[in-house]
């Protein structure tokens, strides 16, 4: 019975590609622009319309910290690195915080790596408390509003909550320094606690030149249906199961390991990122957080991302249609994966592939050194400056405080 089922899939399957292929699939279709606002916004100039002052911090809060691990650079937390390089060389820096719009304190929480590589969030409280007392006291624009006109990048898996499992996070909730700021982070989730309004929700960091030096050929064609390199189960963490990924992951393994349509494993080859530009659809579930590397890595190599992580808050949403070049699975229908997906016609492929295909998509979603007109980092601005001019309610009067300064757990008030 199998046989014939699965010997009917690979029918399917050869046909779906032939028809197509005859209409030029694979890496070597048209272009189409974004359309409407969207589109505009994408292509905007933030140079001209904001202004950021950089704070000089002591380099234990930032440089001496990457001399220490080097790691830092290359994981997918690397945008507060980055972000701060960026800032340091670019036409909106001014050197007169009077005449600024936003302050920003480079402050690299995420280097603190296991030998695994994976971020330790324990110390990060202390050491943001720490800068955010240093600016305080050394000048005076942080009091005027007590960080409502400055932002920080917390690239954490549940941004400025600083843990890595989600139960943690939601019981420590926001830095209580953090809560009048501007977040600019990684996660992003619907009606969560560690997601603030007016937060901007980026892309994880994803190596450029090393992308972009794994491209294939144009004409090479997507033969493979549904993509997934990655853990089903997180048995270290989550002996018990159901629990990682809210058990999408599973759910996906026990559902398709033997369906020919899909190529998923735990195995991460070394053609991982030409597998992925031979693929038409490429998973990207929720993991501990909702987010990771993959949703870059779909975009940039034009493999439909197929996004399944329930409330997610995409990167510049704003300015990126996600509804369009992505197709989104609610984690209770993983089991009909299949399904949903075969049943997509031809020509919807096609248009989300020839969007995917937008230079300014691509761009919007990486951390490129040197920056280039349209990307992360221009997003990041464009984000800023979409949200000025400073409502003028978040000016204090003197000596009126609006945050608590002794709130939150007791070892984070402990020195850094």
């Amino acid at each position: 019975m199998n046989f014939w089922k699965w010997g009917l899939v690979g029918i399917f399957f050869s046909a779906l590609v032939f028809t197509i292929g005859a209409v030029e699939l694979g890496r070597n279709q048209h272009t189409e622009r974004i359309s409407g606002s969207a589109g505009d916004v994408l292509e905007d100039d933030p140079v001209g319309r904001l202004k950021v002052f950089v704070y000089e911090l002591p380099s234990k809060y930032n440089k001496k910290i990457l001399q220490k691990d080097p790691r830092c650079l290359t994981h997918m937390f690397a945008a507060e690195i980055f972000m701060h390089r960026f800032l340091l060389s670019s036409p909106v820096r001014t050197l007169n915080p009077e005449e600024a719009d936003w302050f920003y304190s480079p402050v690299y929480t995420t280097c603190d790596l296991t030998p695994n590589g994976l971020p330790l969030p324990f110390k990060s409280p202390r050491m943001m408390r720490s800068a955010i007392q240093l600016i305080s006291s050394n000048w005076p624009y942080w009091n005027r509003t007590e960080g409502a006109d400055h932002f920080f990048v917390t690239p954490h898996d549940f941004g400025a909550c600083f843990h890595y499992q989600e139960e943690k996070a939601i019981e420590r909730g926001i830095l209580p320094l953090l809560q009048r700021a501007t977040l600019v982070q990684t996660f992003g989730q619907r009606n969560h606690v560690c997601l603030k309004d007016g937060s901007i929700t980026i892309p994880p960091y994803a190596p450029p030149q090393k992308m972009h030096a794994h491209l294939i050929p144009e004409k090479t064609p997507r033969s493979i249906f549904v993509y997934f390199r990655g853990l089903f189960y997180d048995v270290g963490n989550d002996p018990e199961g159901g629990y990682y990924a809210r058990g999408a992951r599973a759910a996906v393994w026990e559902n398709f390991k033997d369906n020919p349509l899909f190529d998923i494993s735990t195995d991460h080859p070394t053609t991982y990122y030409e597998d992925m530009q031979r693929a038409v659809f490429c998973l990207c579930p929720l993991g501990w957080a909702p987010w990771s590397p993959r949703l870059v890595e779909a975009v940039v190599f034009g493999c439909i991302p197929v996004i399944i992580a329930d409330d997610i808050v995409l990167p510049f949403a704003d300015a990126i249609p996600w509804e369009d070049i992505g197709v989104f699975v609610n984690e209770e229908d993983v089991a009909q994966l299949d399904t949903i997906l075969t049943s997509i016609p031809p020509e919807v492929i096609l248009r989300k592939q020839r969007l995917l295909a937008n230079p300014s998509m691509k761009q919007a979603m990486l951390f490129p050194q040197p920056a280039k007109p349209g990307d992360a980092f221009h997003q990041v601005l464009n984000g800023l400056a979409r949200k000025l001019p400073h409502d003028r309610t978040v000016f204090l009067k003197p000596g009126e405080k609006a945050l608590n300064w002794t709130s939150g757990p007791v070892g984070d008030l402990k020195p850094w």
